[in-house]
């Protein structure tokens, strides 16, 4: 399955970049994220997903590659998540300018086994579609505060 989409942060990119590769941040805006614990290559993460009837705990790895500052990243996962079934995918994130702040673009490639998989990609796509616009929302909630981006930015206002 692919997602693509893309939205706009009223943040210079280098703020955004300090957002997004916040581990506290990416914890409050991932839907149902439970724990975010930071790794050399990226990150374990455990959370809670319903989708549709399927209600699971997901436990998993992100490894992040291809990191350019302030300009985009490739994020590697996998997660399973029980008899649910499992995900595992990829998904590229770049950064430009934009007349009001940052505009970040997103494009991902998922693949999903198990029950998962038996409850149909319309599914399966308008709850991932949903889940990022979760994410999105709450990054540009955060980048809004400029406590939150002081924090993220170690102190940058």
């Amino acid at each position: 399955m692919k997602l693509e989409g893309s939205f706009v942060v009223t943040r210079p990119a280098r703020e955004v970049w300090l957002i997004l590769n916040d581990p506290e941040v990416l914890r409050k805006a991932i839907p149902g994220c439970e724990e975010l614990v930071p790794t050399p290559s990226g990150y374990t993460a455990r959370a809670a997903v319903a989708i549709g009837p399927i209600k699971a705990r997901f436990s998993g790895d992100v490894r992040i590659e291809d990191r350019i500052a302030n300009r985009s990243l490739k994020l590697v996962g996998d997660g399973s998540g029980g008899i649910a079934g499992f995900v595992n995918g990829e998904a590229v994130v770049m950064l430009s300018d934009h007349p009001h702040g940052c505009e970040v673009n997103y494009s991902s490639e998922v693949k999903i086994g198990g029950k998962l998989a038996q409850l149909g990609s319309r599914l399966i796509a308008s709850t991932s579609r949903k889940l990022a616009e979760q994410f999105f929302s709450k990054i540009n909630e955060i980048a809004a505060d400029p406590r939150e981006v002081a924090i993220a930015g170690g102190g940058m206002a």
